[in-house]
């Protein structure tokens, strides 16, 4: 808006100053003078008085005015003064003298305010961009100072709320009186937590304790039952089905004890972990499993990658997704197990020939007590454990599968080229 402004003074000022002119130019007006500027009586516009340098000029001529005609106005128009074209602000005022009808032309040349109004627009707009910038790079240095301890607070402390016994409970150094709160507040929240997390560790010890130690002992009568001579067959069949069920809710207690550990992040990640060497001793542990089915096991693994994290959790994640293909794959079926680097990331492929599963199935495979078949035997918790297992990890974990086709669960892992 600064130039239109800047433009609408400078003509303000020219209209003031012709007026001024004008006024002048009438008052002392006699019959002299007019017939010192008409030449003759039929006379138009004659360009009768003009400055030195063509930067004004001054006409008096006979008009007749018309009804509607406006006694002054301004105008920018273009006149030829000896021979020389240049633009001009021109008043144009009519008046009569001596019942004459006269047109008064006052001009004054633009081409220095074109100049001078082009100098300020260029001025204007080059200390518009310097203030810009300046503004700019003050508020981003002014508020990343502001923001300091805002962020300090973020990666020293929000970042770690899932490691509570590592929170840093020193307060932050902020001027700002709303982070030193929010700092007090996040310290008051860790300590909440940390003694949520302290209750949970102590419930599952607890819950290992209470629930394993009964089963074992249930167990042990059973099996001592078994060693009595006067049991018929019906009794022996019951204890046996009885001693199915305990170790079936001995497995339930483990694995959930295992998620919940996994979860509450009671695992170490700092061992060094080979999957070439894994996925190979893995094969001959399952051999027996996968020549009952028939079932042909293909290791395509072609890269020895390494991985830091807790091998045995590891090894219970592939362990859960092979012994899934064994189980729900066809008889005389296949297994590939194949690696490969997917944008400098590592992944694994499980791939089966086995039943598939449908949208709706894919969704719910990871929630705890799933099973995609009530003709297999399991709990529906060894895909649940191989979810929270990656989660801890960082390890994305994909389906792919075609119903009778078959399925193929992909691992991505974070770490970039490591072989």
């Amino acid at each position: 808006m600064l130039p239109i402004l800047v433009e609408k003074v400078v003509y303000r000022h020219i209209n003031n100053s012709l007026i001024e002119k004008q006024k002048k130019f009438i008052d002392h007006l006699n019959q002299n003078e007019i017939n010192d500027f008409i030449e003759n009586s039929d006379s138009t516009d004659i360009y009768s008085q003009f400055s030195t340098l063509h930067s004004e000029f001054l006409v008096l001529s006979k008009t007749t005015v018309k009804p509607a005609q406006k006694k002054t106005t301004f105008a920018n128009d273009y006149r030829v003064i000896e021979g020389e074209e240049n633009e001009y602000r021109i008043l144009q005022h009519h008046f009569a003298y001596e019942n004459q009808n006269y047109q008064l032309e006052i001009g004054s040349s633009l081409a220095e305010i074109k100049d001078l109004t082009f100098i300020i627009r260029f001025f204007i707009i080059i200390v518009f961009v310097v203030l810009l910038l300046i503004t700019f790079l003050a508020d981003t240095f002014y508020v990343e100072y502001l923001l300091k301890p805002f962020y300090k607070i973020i990666d020293t402390k929000i970042r770690r709320v899932n490691e509570p016994e590592a929170f840093d409970h020193t307060p932050i150094k902020a001027a700002s009186r709303d982070f030193r709160e929010l700092d007090f507040v996040l310290n008051q929240m860790m300590d909440r937590i940390a003694e949520l997390f302290k209750k949970e560790k102590q419930f599952i010890s607890n819950v290992s304790h209470e629930l394993l130690t009964p089963i074992a002992l249930l167990k042990n009568k059973f099996e001592n039952l078994l060693q009595n001579d006067s049991l018929d067959d019906n009794a022996v069949d019951k204890i046996a089905g009885s001693l199915r069920t305990l170790d079936m809710l001995k497995k339930i207690i483990n694995n959930l004890l295992l998620i919940s550990r996994i979860e509450n992040h009671q695992y170490a990640t700092d061992e060094e972990i080979h999957f070439y060497e894994m996925i190979k001793d893995m094969k001959e542990d399952l051999q027996d499993r996968i020549e009952d089915r028939d079932i042909t096991f293909v290791n395509n693994m072609k890269h020895d990658f390494s991985f830091r994290g807790n091998k045995t959790l590891i090894h219970i994640l592939i362990y859960n997704l092979i012994t899934n293909a064994i189980k729900y794959n066809k008889k005389k079926g296949e297994i590939i197990v194949s690696d490969e680097f997917v944008n400098q990331q590592y992944c694994i492929s499980i791939s089966d020939s086995g039943i598939g599963m449908d949208a709706s199935q894919i969704e719910k495979i990871f929630n705890r007590f799933t099973r995609i078949s009530s003709d297999q035997d399991g709990q529906g918790l060894g895909l649940a454990i191989a979810k929270s297992i990656a989660s801890f990890h960082h390890i994305k974990i994909t389906v792919d599968s075609i119903i009778n086709q078959g399925t193929t669960f992909t691992l991505l892992f974070p770490e970039r080229l490591k072989t």
